[in-house]
């Protein structure tokens, strides 16, 4: 169960994420300002993995564990290389 505080902390980090996609990098700034604690900031975004990867979990029928090797896969795949 979500508390208020821990809900409020969620739907910040969903906001920075909704305000750099619309091209609101100011408004992104501003949310992450706004957590006040690297703590803070940390469990927001990790309340909102979790919620995103459940939800994506419930619809398409998949494991976590298959998500999130998924998930490693692609990022991986990615990632910017450092040149030798």
């Amino acid at each position: 169960m979500t508390t208020p505080a821990a809900a409020e902390l969620l739907q910040r980090a969903a906001g920075v994420i909704a305000a750099k996609h619309r091209g609101d990098l100011g408004g992104a700034e501003e949310l992450l300002a706004a957590f006040g604690t690297e703590q803070a900031r940390t469990l927001g975004f990790y309340l909102l993995a979790d919620l995103s990867l459940g939800l994506l979990r419930a619809q398409s029928g998949q494991s976590m564990d298959d998500l999130v090797r998924e998930l490693s896969l692609l990022v991986a795949a990615t990632a910017i290389r450092p040149e030798a």
